[in-house]
C-alpha cells in the first residue's frame, strides 16, 4: 500500500474540493480572461483584438452609468441591510407570547422565489397598483415607480431590502442569543436601560456580525440581477441597469461574449476588493481586541 507523509494528509482531504473549485471557478475565470482578448459572438471563430475590449470599456458611457448605478445600490442598500435587520432581531429576541409568529413573518420573504417576489412587486408598482391606489385614496398624485428614470432604481432597491431583511435578521438573532443576560442585568443596575443598554452592550458585541452582514450584503448588491431583469430590464433609459445586467445584455442578448467577459473581469475585481476589505477589517478588529483585553 502507498504510504504518504503526514504533511500530505491535509492536502489529500482538500483535493476533492480543490478539484471542484478548479473546474467550476478557477478554470472558467481563466477562460473569461482569455476571451476578453478576443471578439467572439459564438457564431464565428474568436478573433484576436488584444486590449481593444478594455479600450472600448473605458469609453462606454452605458458601462459607466451601470457602474454608477451599482455603487449607488451599495451606498443605499447596504447601510439599511446592516442596521434595519439588527433592529428587527432585537425586537423578535424579546420573550413575548407569539414572538415565533413574528420571526416567521419576517423570514417569509427570504424563502419566496425572487421571480415570484419580482412579479408581485411589479403588480404593486403598476400604474393602477396598490401603491398608486393608496396615494389616490389620500389625494396624492400617482408615482411612476418603474417608468421614471429618477424612481425606477430606488423601487428595485426596495425589493432587495425587503427580501434581505429576514435573512440578515436571523444572523443577528444568532449573535444576540449568545450575549449573556447577566450583562444586561448589570447594565440596568448601573442605570443603562432601554435603548442605552443596546448602545452600550449590544452594538459593541455585535460588531463582528455587522461586519459580516455588511460584506455579504455589499457583494450581493454588487451582483444584483434578478430584480432588475424581472421588474425593469434595465430601463427606463438605463436608469436601473446594473453591471451584472449589462454583462448579461452584452453576452446573452447581443452575443458579444468577449466584451461581456471584459465586464465580468471588472465585476470580479470589485467583488475581490470587497472580500479583501472584509479580511482587513477582521484583522484590524482582532488586533484591537488583542491590544485591549477588556473589549
Amino acid at each position: 500500500m502507498l504510504k504518504f507523509k503526514p504533511v500530505f494528509t491535509p492536502y489529500l482531504f482538500l483535493f476533492p474540493a480543490l478539484l471542484m473549485l478548479t473546474l467550476t471557478v478557477f478554470w472558467p475565470a481563466l477562460q473569461a480572461f482569455y476571451l476578453s482578448l478576443f471578439s467572439y459572438d459564438l457564431l464565428t471563430p474568436p478573433e484576436w483584438v488584444g486590449l481593444k475590449n478594455f479600450q472600448r470599456l473605458w469609453t462606454d458611457e452605458v458601462f459607466w452609468e451601470t457602474l454608477k448605478n451599482t455603487f449607488l445600490y451599495l451606498i443605499i442598500v447596504v447601510p439599511i441591510l446592516v442596521f434595519a435587520p439588527l433592529g428587527l432581531a432585537i425586537l423578535v429576541n424579546q420573550k413575548l407570547r407569539g414572538i415565533n409568529g413574528f420571526r416567521t413573518a419576517y423570514y417569509v420573504p427570504v424563502v419566496i422565489s425572487m421571480v415570484v417576489a419580482g412579479i408581485a412587486w411589479k403588480w404593486l408598482y403598476a400604474e393602477n397598483g396598490f401603491f398608486n391606489q393608496f396615494l389616490n385614496a389620500i389625494s396624492l398624485p400617482p408615482i411612476p415607480w418603474l417608468t421614471s428614470p429618477n424612481v425606477a432604481l430606488f423601487s428595485v432597491m426596495a425589493v432587495t431590502i425587503w427580501k434581505g431583511l429576514g435573512y440578515y435578521m436571523v444572523i443577528y438573532l444568532a449573535g444576540l442569543q449568545g450575549i449573556p443576560l447577566e450583562l444586561y442585568e448589570a447594565a440596568s443596575i448601573d442605570g443603562s436601560d432601554g435603548f442605552r443598554k443596546h448602545w452600550d452592550i449590544t452594538l459593541p458585541l455585535m460588531k463582528p456580525y455587522m461586519v459580516l452582514v455588511g460584506v455579504i450584503s455589499a457583494i450581493s448588491s454588487t451582483k444584483v440581477f434578478e430584480e432588475v431583469y424581472i421588474m425593469t430590464q434595465g430601463g427606463p433609459r438605463n436608469s436601473s441597469k446594473t453591471i451584472v445586467y449589462y454583462l448579461y445584455d452584452r453576452g446573452f442578448q447581443q452575443l458579444e461574449f468577449g466584451y461581456a467577459c471584459t465586464i465580468g473581469l471588472i465585476l470580479f475585481l470589485i467583488v475581490l476588493g470587497l472580500s479583501i476589505l472584509r479580511l482587513v477589517i477582521e484583522r484590524f478588529s482582532e488586533n484591537i481586541k488583542s491590544s485591549n483585553p477588556l473589549m
